[in-house]
């Protein structure tokens, strides 16, 4: 494992120990494939699962892992900045190893994302439960981890597809990043690199599991109605009759000009669905003065203006919450790029990045994340695991 860029010697020990082993690397390190398979000790990993920033050289470095990794399953995919040793970094590449004598695994390429066939994804995925139970009936928890090309703006429609396939099973996922340049995002699945993409990984387990979703954004009275928008493109055209960036930034007491991603991660909008509100974060202005969203926008759609609360405090009460008094030995997470920026803004990154290491968080900063049917933003999802010999934990839906 790294700390401070340098490599700590207790992390083969440290790894033995956990539920999944972790290491990490500065992506210019002249060895990382090395150095971070010598970090994670001596295992049968049944899958890794690799972070890796956009200043690293993604092809030729997945590539390799999954030459020195080989036989377990490698995926990989690139952030919008990392969640490591110190909480909150950068310009790392993070390894995570899932040991076969603690998981079963199953990997699932689905591409392309423009042209789903919703039928035969569905059963694929039934198909690959159905396996991966029948070879792994000790492992009986289980949860799906998904990482998704973040400029595909598939995302909402395939996690509502891929529901309907994995039926109880708790799924959690994350949105590559191109950092703050959203122009290009990666996959990887065991060497081969991939976008228009998605990649959907099964997960049996005899540590209990608890998968989550997480935001601390309250809903105000401001509410905004989309009146011209181009779905397929996520744009927003016009709010309330009026151009769309003109109108937000109107109810925002704020010159449409200074919009940027600091005021969309200061003043997020959600939307009402069931009895639960959900972030339809924007991610720029268009030349034109339209709105670029995250998620699914369409014309009719009633947004609320949300005031965030203090993203540090939130986070600690919920990742306390979530563990219920007895400690997960580790929480994998996907957290929205808006929170990164919100943090920095407000001067909280150095909070924000000590209660992830107060809670073992281990993960990646992403252009959006999935929980369960949903694609969300502004949020963190994630799933907290616990050692074998922990009391045993029912799965629990997001809040």
């Amino acid at each position: 494992m790294y700390v401070d860029g340098k490599l700590n010697p207790s992390a083969g020990e440290e790894n033995r120990r956990q539920t999944l082993c972790v290491a990490q690397v500065a992506c210019d390190e002249r060895s990382p494939i090395t150095e971070l398979g010598n970090a994670l000790g001596a295992h049968d990993f049944a899958q890794i699962c690799l972070f890796i920033s956009p200043q690293a050289d993604f092809d030729a470095l997945t590539a390799e892992a999954a030459r020195r990794f080989a036989p377990a399953t490698v995926l990989a995919c690139t952030t919008a900045g990392e969640i490591g040793s110190a909480g909150y970094e950068e310009d790392q590449i993070i390894a995570i190893g899932f040991p076969r004598d603690r998981f079963a695994t199953a990997a699932l390429l689905v591409a392309p994302l423009d042209d789903l066939n919703h039928q035969g994804e569905v059963d694929q995925v039934i198909r690959a439960r159905l396996k991966l139970a029948g070879a792994s009936p000790q492992m009986e928890n289980e949860f799906a981890f998904l990482m998704v090309d973040g400029m595909s703006m598939r995302e909402d429609e395939l996690t509502s597809m891929l529901s309907s396939g994995l039926g109880g099973v708790p799924l959690f996922g994350g949105s590559a990043g191109d950092g703050t340049q959203f122009q290009s995002t990666r996959l990887s699945l065991n060497g081969v690199t991939y976008s228009n993409a998605a990649i959907l990984s099964l997960i049996r387990t005899t540590c209990p599991v608890k998968v989550f979703s997480l935001d601390h954004l309250a809903p105000t009275e401001m509410r905004m109605v989309v009146t011209e928008a181009d779905p397929s493109r996520r744009v927003v055209r016009r709010i309330n009759a009026e151009p769309a960036a003109a109108e937000y930034a109107r109810m925002l007491g704020k010159d449409p000009n200074q919009l940027d991603q600091f005021t969309f991660a200061a003043h997020p909008v959600v939307v009402r669905l069931g009895d639960r509100h959900h972030v339809r974060a924007i991610q720029q202005v268009t030349p034109e003065g339209e709105l670029v969203f995250f998620s699914a926008i369409d014309e009719g759609m009633v947004l609320t203006l949300a005031e965030p609360q203090h993203l540090a405090e939130h986070l600690d009460q919920g990742l306390t919450q979530i563990a219920g008094g007895d400690q997960p030995d580790m929480v994998l997470a996907c957290d929205c790029i808006l929170r990164r920026l919100e943090a920095g803004q407000k001067q909280m990154s150095r909070d924000v990045s000590e209660v992830l290491k107060k809670h073992n968080v281990t993960g990646f900063g992403t252009y959006g994340e999935q929980i369960g049917a949903l694609h969300v933003n502004h949020t963190m999802t994630g799933v907290a695991l616990y050692p074998p010999t922990s009391v045993p934990l029912t799965k629990v839906p997001p809040e």
